[in-house]
């Protein structure tokens, strides 16, 4: 029903890397995800057509980001209004409005590019795919009762049926 989304920038062998996900509410999950080498708009606009593959016709959640340049470009608003997706971004000066997306950043920056040692971009990128898997699949969270993004939402669609 809500999802949320941000750009995270990574500094690694002189070069810049962001990274533009979808995170899930419900369950904690990464939906999907772009990295590039510039923080264009094709970043995020790939990265919302990659989660609307994800849903069914009738889901429609909601989607909420700060105030950046790229979630208030009319592209991005048209995408949304023509999928019947609802926009929500943060007041402009509330850091904290979107707090999940910025813990699943440190969670990813602590366990993960600050405990690795990478040969150089390309690796990072396949590492990055292999991380979110397992923060999807294994990585479990107390407030999931113990179980990991996938295995809540595969329990409690077990559990709707």
């Amino acid at each position: 029903e809500k999802w949320v989304t941000d750009i995270t920038e990574f500094k690694l062998f002189g070069q810049k890397l962001y990274l533009s996900p979808i995170l899930d509410l419900f369950n904690g999950e990464i939906i999907t995800y772009t990295v590039g080498s510039r923080p264009v708009y094709s970043l995020v606009s790939t990265m919302l057509h990659q989660a609307f593959n994800r849903l069914g016709e009738e889901e429609k959640p909601m989607i909420h980001s700060d105030q950046g340049w790229h979630y208030q470009m009319k592209q991005y608003r048209h995408a949304l209004k023509k999928r019947g997706i609802t926009q929500s971004m943060s007041r402009k000066g509330n850091c904290y409005d979107n707090a999940v997306i910025e813990n699943f950043f440190g969670i990813l920056k602590s366990e993960f590019l600050y405990l690795k040692k990478f040969e150089n971009i390309e690796h990072f990128k396949q590492e990055l795919e292999q991380y979110i898997d397992y923060y999807n699949h294994k990585r479990i969270k107390t407030k999931l009762k113990g179980m990991s993004p996938i295995q809540y939402r595969t329990h409690a669609s077990k559990a709707v049926s």
